[in-house]
């Protein structure tokens, strides 16, 4: 095993420019899954990565069409029933680079800049998603692949994973597997590996507000209407007080509390408000009194303000009252909670809390429930012991705060549990401006998988 180790790592080191060639290329398709008009570009991100597969050795691959963007399927069953099933999972769509003047770069003309690789994609999770393929890359041109793989990648995570319940269901068999390796998670920090265990979920909504027919003149109508901007600062203020506890009613009822042994698995990270400010660059930190940061982002719930939309917002005055006025709304639940009881109880806040002057409406837009999984499995057990051989320390267990729906899809669906990790950094400013990767870590994640689908295989037989 060490033998065919070493080759894979030895093409990777003579292969590095090709590598992050192919990282460039997909890194500049714009595959942003939120708006329609990149409708072409996700298809042809969809076709880059099956014609990758194609050429790393996946000798089977499709694009299968959903109700919305395309899912890119790879299969290679070669080392036989005996070994086990790998189902890889990624995702090609990108967030929105939104606001592009923050940027230092162009987000979609790669850039390295110190060993760091700027894009839109570049964290999350185009990079990531090329660590699995590299080292597939480099198995497939040394020694061959030891385990049975097969790829499930999408396009449409950052949007909430809509068409995926339906279409697993009808692929059920197409996909099924021994486990799946998810790496859309990260690191704490780029000398620590971890393991993610659970995940909160996501409820998003928009909150719509209607008041006059049309916008007004704020000095022929100002003090006779209600003005929808002020109208939603109220109703959006009044959501969190200022202990940082949500005000929905029984918000909190289904929340599951931290067990003892959590707890003191939580305090043993170090993870303490200096941390989160170094990571943030916040003034101080901000958040429900009673619960350390590490505890709020992985096991609390909470409600945040993702954007707002009303009235004039360009250069120089314009006086007028608004018709309207939109906010987004993002929930973060945790175990026990249940996306459509977060909407009841958002309904019910809005009938006690709306002024009547105005009219408004809820609209969700994605519903995914929180998930916990198995970190004493099988396969769990192994990548821990290929995280520790390459990064030559344990790896620390973590509840994480952001939501990957497709973890929890698969666990209902096709009855397989995820080995959850990665090799993002906090710094990596995944969703916002800058979006960047560091390669030290990027070429470490690669020989950690190489190394993992080696010691999986050969694990089986111990």
């Amino acid at each position: 095993m060490i033998n065919k180790i070493n080759k894979a790592n030895d093409y990777i080191s003579n292969n590095k420019q090709n590598i992050l060639d192919a990282l460039f290329e997909i890194l500049s398709i714009q595959s942003i899954s939120s708006d329609s008009k990149y409708k072409p570009e996700i298809q042809r991100c969809s076709e880059w990565i099956e014609s990758y597969l194609q050429k790393i050795g996946i000798n089977t691959t499709k694009i299968l069409p959903t109700e919305q963007n395309p899912v890119v399927f790879g299969e290679n069953i070669s080392a036989g029933p005996e070994k086990p099933t790998i189902l890889i999972y990624g995702h090609y769509d990108v967030q929105p680079p939104d606001p592009i003047d923050l940027w230092d770069t162009e987000p979609f003309s790669p850039k390295i800049i110190d060993n760091l690789l700027f894009a839109r994609g570049a964290s999350d999770m185009k990079g990531q998603l090329m660590v699995a393929l590299s080292a597939i890359q480099a198995i497939n041109a040394t020694s061959g692949l030891p385990v049975n793989l097969k790829l499930f990648i999408e396009g449409e995570e950052e949007i909430g994973s809509p068409s995926v319940d339906e279409f697993l269901y009808k692929h059920k068999e197409l996909f099924s597997s021994d486990f799946v390796l998810n790496l859309d998670a990260g690191m704490i920090s780029k000398t620590q590996p971890t393991i993610v265990y659970g995940l909160r979920g996501l409820a998003y909504f928009e909150v719509h507000i209607e008041g006059p027919q049309h916008d007004l003149h704020s000095g022929l109508f100002g003090g006779v209407v209600y003005n929808p901007i002020l109208a939603l600062s109220k109703i959006l203020a009044g959501m969190v007080d200022e202990n940082g506890v949500v005000q929905l009613p029984r918000f909190y009822d289904d929340v599951l509390p931290l067990s003892h042994s959590e707890k003191e698995k939580i305090k043993k990270l170090g993870l303490d408000d200096d941390y989160y400010m170094e990571q943030t660059g916040a003034k101080s930190l901000f958040g429900e009194i009673g619960y350390t940061p590490t505890e709020r982002i992985g096991a609390r719930p909470t409600l945040d303000v993702n954007g707002i939309v009303s009235g004039y917002t360009g250069e120089g005055p314009k006086t007028v009252i608004p018709a309207k006025a939109i906010a987004k709304l993002s929930t973060r639940l945790v175990p026990n909670q249940t996306p459509d009881k977060v909407k009841e109880q958002l309904l019910e806040y809005m009938k006690t809390n709306a002024p009547s002057q105005i009219n408004w409406e809820i609209k969700q837009l994605s519903s995914d429930p929180a998930c916990i999984t198995d970190p004493n499995s099988f396969a769990t057990k192994c990548f821990a012991d290929s995280l520790e051989a390459i990064w030559g320390k344990e790896p620390i267990y973590l509840r994480e705060g952001g939501s990957i729906p497709i973890v929890t899809h698969m666990q209902n669906i096709l009855g397989t549990d995820s080995v959850l990790s990665g090799f993002g950094l906090p710094d990596d400013k995944i969703h916002s401006p800058n979006e960047r990767m560091n390669l030290d870590v990027f070429w470490k994640g690669i020989e950690t998988i190489i190394h993992y689908y080696f010691n999986i295989a050969e694990s089986l037989y111990e």
